[in-house]
């Protein structure tokens, strides 16, 4: 995925505890029988994800929720996780970072493509109430009718944020091709470290129609794609206390500033267990050419 200077999700992201919380070193795995219109690499994100929820669920529990609204979307299989929808309930915790790298075994039983994920890491309780915040990504457009996830090469990119608390706000993406990761916000000509974010007040970013006096630090962005298909992930990483972003590169003028995705995962690692308010929420999307 290529991004050109002219690069909003309903999220629902939610504050972290305030009360002390359990955090514990866990093995986790999981097996998943694939239908057949999962890809490998698919079926390996869902396998992680799911190996993730389980050990959460098994360690903490869960919550049972009358809803059949999805609050966190589970969407990738990375080092950092939030809540997750887990048939009709909610797991008590979240995965903090992922220790070493994730292995798979794969194999196939009456043709069906079978992923068992087994992975380390960290995982921290969550026993206190949250805030929600609404994120939404937008396609083509700054109204919320344009929410979508799936990008056609040449199509805007925007982000309708809303917090209901005051707080500091930073936008990557992850090009899952070069795993190099992208500074989207705060823009690039920004001198804060952080984005200020108002409580109640709607943003929609990426749009210097919507910067009022601050058009002109706006970086505007469009997706683009060299393979029939690319996805691309998402971070929006919000906290009521202020926090560091982390350290980019500025390596092409056309480009947001960047930094691989190893380090992107340390980061935001180090970032979570000082700072228990921190939320991190990603989506998924994807860019297919015309």
């Amino acid at each position: 995925m290529k991004l050109r200077f002219l690069i909003t999700f309903t999220l629902f992201l939610f504050a972290l505890p305030l009360l002390a919380q359990r955090t514990e070193k866990v093995r986790a795995e999981y097996t998943y029988h694939a239908p057949e219109n999962i890809s490998l690499e698919e079926a390996k994100r869902i396998a992680l994800d799911r190996a993730k929820v389980q050990a959460i669920a098994d360690e903490f529990g869960t919550i049972v929720s009358q809803s059949n609204t999805t609050l966190v979307k589970n969407s990738n299989g990375e080092s950092s996780t939030d809540f997750f929808s887990l048939g009709g309930s909610e797991v008590k915790g979240e995965w903090i970072e992922t220790i070493g790298q994730p292995e798979y075994e794969i194999s196939y039983e009456q043709g069906m493509l079978v992923v068992k994920a087994i992975v380390i890491g960290r995982i921290r309780e969550i026993v206190s109430a949250q805030i929600d915040i609404k994120a939404e990504v937008l396609c083509n457009g700054t109204d919320l009718k344009f929410a979508r996830t799936d990008f056609k090469s040449g199509d805007d990119l925007y982000l309708y944020f809303q917090s209901p608390v005051d707080g500091y706000l930073a936008v990557y993406l992850l090009d899952e091709v070069t795993q190099m990761v992208y500074c989207l916000l705060p823009y690039k000509s920004s001198s804060e470290a952080v984005t200020p974010i108002e409580h109640d007040k709607p943003y929609i970013f990426f749009s210097a129609e919507h910067a009022g006096a601050n058009a002109h630090l706006v970086d505007e962005y469009t997706m683009t794609c060299n393979n029939p298909v690319e996805r691309n992930t998402i971070y929006v990483v919000f906290s009521p206390n202020e926090f560091a972003k982390a350290n980019s590169n500025n390596v092409d003028e056309l480009l947001p500033q960047e930094l691989s995705f190893e380090e992107f995962q340390k980061w935001l690692a180090k970032g979570r267990r000082q700072d228990t308010k921190m939320n991190i929420w990603k989506e998924s999307i994807t860019i297919s050419k015309n």
